[in-house]
């Protein structure tokens, strides 16, 4: 595909919250990244409202391995207050991930930026940087770092795993308006499968299980407002890659 990419993202945690253990306080991570998360990833490498990221696959590289730490969370409006709770981090995660982007039909007020080549070029510049936000596996605390790299070629704990491995009912991402169109924020579930460490997600209108969370109105965003593909590629090449 010509606006393709591949990047290996990796850091010493990992932490993709399942919602079930919010409710208690002890966050607990899902043994896999969702797709909202590998897409958040690819946004901080290089995100325009003009463009949607769309994730392909994940390859899963190193064992999947799970670390419970404790934390002393914040409770509001109680400063004196201390409490100890047991988060169960993801250890040394490392991914690698095949995205591409399309156009935002939603946007048809930046038609004017539709430059394919001019944001995929941008996009392998932003990545071979190391990106152009800092990136984060799930939660702010924990920190990432991505790469280029070619899909498949490096070795993984799963490429001879002849069994394929299911994680049940999962949340595969967020729909927001101004993606859908549609005036509501709704979730995404799924039930994905790995097979020889390869998770091969479906596009979010493909997800079987969608549910509405609340009404949303897109957020309003104008071409004088942001800095078109022409300007920014031609700044990006006064630099050296």
């Amino acid at each position: 595909m010509r606006n393709q990419i591949c990047f290996r993202v990796y850091g010493k945690y990992g932490l993709f919250t399942d919602p079930l253990t919010k409710l208690g306080g002890e966050k607990s991570s899902y043994p896999i990244p969702t797709y909202q998360a590998l897409k958040g990833i690819a946004e901080s490498i290089y995100w325009k409202p003009t463009i949607i990221y769309i994730v392909d696959e994940v390859r899963v590289i190193n064992p999947i391995q799970m670390e419970s730490k404790g934390m002393r969370p914040l409770v509001y409006n109680k400063l004196d207050s201390s409490n100890l709770a047991y988060y169960s981090y993801l250890r040394h995660p490392v991914y690698e991930v095949k995205v591409h982007f399309e156009f935002n039909k939603n946007r048809p007020d930046l038609r004017k930026d539709y430059n394919e080549n001019k944001h995929y070029q941008i996009l392998k510049r932003s990545l071979a940087k190391g990106g152009r936000r800092d990136i984060f596996l799930g939660t702010r605390e924990c920190q990432g770092y991505v790469e280029p790299c070619d899909f498949g070629v490096a070795p993984g704990a799963y490429d001879e795993d002849q069994n394929p491995q299911f994680f049940g009912t999962m949340v595969h991402g967020l729909d927001y308006p101004d993606e859908t169109g549609i005036e509501e924020l709704r979730v995404r579930l799924w039930q994905p499968k790995m097979e020889k460490g390869v998770i091969a997600f479906p596009r979010p209108e493909e997800c079987p299980i969608v549910r509405s969370l609340h009404k949303m109105s897109a957020k309003e965003v104008h071409l004088e407002d942001i800095q078109t593909a022409d300007l920014l590629l031609a700044e990006l090449e006064v630099e050296p890659l």
